[in-house]
């Protein structure tokens, strides 16, 4: 899987980091980051929900 997050798109909600703590986080301005060497979502299966829980679609995650 590799997950993409649209830093244009995203506002911050931080939904992502509290879905799926093991793979996101925010930055230091509040946006939607991935934690390093989460790339490919390290097999969390709470990635697709955190996916699905982005207010404003920000967040990718397509099979490889």
């Amino acid at each position: 899987m590799r997950i993409t997050i649209d830093a244009n798109r995203c506002i911050g909600s931080g939904q992502c980091a509290l879905t799926a703590p093991s793979v996101f986080t925010q930055d230091d301005d509040g946006f939607s980051a991935l934690l390093p060497g989460r790339e490919d979502g390290g097999g969390d299966p709470l990635v697709r929900e955190a996916v699905r829980a982005c207010p404003v679609q920000a967040i990718e995650a397509s099979e490889d």
